[in-house]
């Protein structure tokens, strides 16, 4: 990732401008084992309070990485239940990466996190019907298809 993602200027922007990146050798004593890490690279993302948050391992390219960030950083503002910033973090996600591999989870977890906010159960059936039409067979599908239901 040193010669492919690190340098894009977009993802050191997003990096930048979003997270608090440390880097650290993948058999530094006693992080590796702290966050059982087992393969690099390893990209863990974590809360004010060191929780981890969201989890990557092996190569991913910058076209990708940007959208797994964003989907980190809003299961942070998630588990700290800031609705808010979970939405605005989605929503930048899927406006600026519709087709990334993080999109189908990142259109569930909008559904959640907008239901959780609202109490209107309303934003779970959207999530399911975006997600049947966008990506048919998906896992993020599968897990939002009771959500069909709520009419």
């Amino acid at each position: 990732m040193d010669a492919v993602t690190y340098p894009d200027k977009s993802v050191v922007e997003f990096i930048t401008d979003s997270l608090v990146p440390v880097r650290l050798p993948f058999d530094s004593v006693p992080h590796a084992a702290d966050f059982d890490i087992k393969w690099t690279p390893t990209l863990i993302i974590l809360d004010a309070d060191g929780k981890e948050q969201h989890r990557t391992v092996g190569f991913i390219g910058p076209k990708e990485l940007i959208p797994s960030l964003y989907l980190g950083v809003a299961k942070s503002w998630f588990n700290s239940e800031r609705y808010d910033y979970v939405i605005d973090a989605l929503e930048r996600l899927l406006k600026r990466h519709p087709k990334s591999h993080s999109a189908p989870e990142a259109i569930y977890l909008m559904g959640v996190a907008t239901y959780k906010s609202t109490h209107d159960p309303k934003p779970l059936r959207e999530a399911y019907d975006k997600l049947a039409a966008e990506f048919p067979g998906h896992e993020w599908t599968e897990r939002a298809y009771a959500y069909r239901l709520i009419g």
